[in-house]
C-alpha cells in the first residue's frame, strides 16, 4: 500500500507539472513556433521540472517524517513524472492533432528544415540527409502515435533521472557498532 503522503503529493505535484507545461506550451503557440526549436526553451523546461522535483521530495520526506526510502522516493517522482508527462502528452495530440493540425504541420516543415541546416554543418552526406528527410515526413512527432511512444521514451528518460533523485533524497542511516 503506498503511503498517503506520498499518493497526495506525487498526484499533486504532478498535476502541476502537467499543467505548467502545457501553458509552456501554450505560450509558445501563442508566441511563434519558431521556439520549439530553440534549446534554451528546453533548458528552461528542465529547470523547472528540476525544481519541482527537488520541492516534491524534501516536501514529502519532511511531511514523512521517518524514514524516507529509496523506494518511497522513487515511487514519489515516478507518480510525478507519470501524471505530469501524461497532461502534457494528451495536451499536445489534442493542440497538434484536433486544435490545430496546421500548426503540425509548420512545426514538421520547421523541424526539418533545422535538421538539415545542422546536418549540412556537420557534412552529413547527402543521401543520408534525404533520408533523413523522407523519416520525418513518414513519422511526425506530433501525430498521435509518436505522441504516445515519447510518453513512454520521456517515462523511461524520467525514471532513469528518478532513480538518481531518490538516492539523493533518501534518508542516510548511520550505522554505529
Amino acid at each position: 500500500m503506498i503511503n498517503e503522503i506520498i499518493k497526495k503529493n506525487g498526484i499533486t505535484f504532478g498535476v502541476i507539472n502537467g499543467i505548467v507545461s502545457c501553458m509552456i506550451v501554450s505560450i509558445i503557440y501563442a508566441i511563434d513556433l519558431n521556439l520549439f526549436l530553440k534549446w534554451w526553451i528546453t533548458l528552461i523546461i528542465i529547470a523547472i521540472s528540476l525544481t519541482l522535483s527537488i520541492i516534491l521530495l524534501s516536501k514529502t520526506k519532511k511531511e514523512i517524517q521517518s524514514d524516507f526510502s529509496f523506494k518511497d522516493a522513487f515511487t514519489t517522482y515516478f507518480i510525478y513524472a507519470a501524471i505530469g508527462l501524461l497532461i502534457s502528452t494528451l495536451f499536445n495530440i489534442v493542440l497538434w492533432n484536433f486544435i490545430d493540425p496546421s500548426a503540425k504541420e509548420t512545426l514538421n516543415e520547421l523541424t526539418i528544415k533545422y535538421t538539415v541546416s545542422m546536418m549540412q554543418k556537420f557534412n552529413t552526406p547527402a543521401s543520408a540527409i534525404n533520408e533523413a528527410i523522407k523519416g520525418m515526413k513518414e513519422n511526425s512527432q506530433f501525430d498521435i502515435d509518436s505522441q504516445l511512444k515519447g510518453y513512454f521514451f520521456n517515462l523511461l528518460i524520467s525514471c532513469i533521472f528518478g532513480l538518481i533523485m531518490a538516492a539523493f533524497f533518501k534518508t542516510r542511516r548511520s550505522y554505529q557498532e
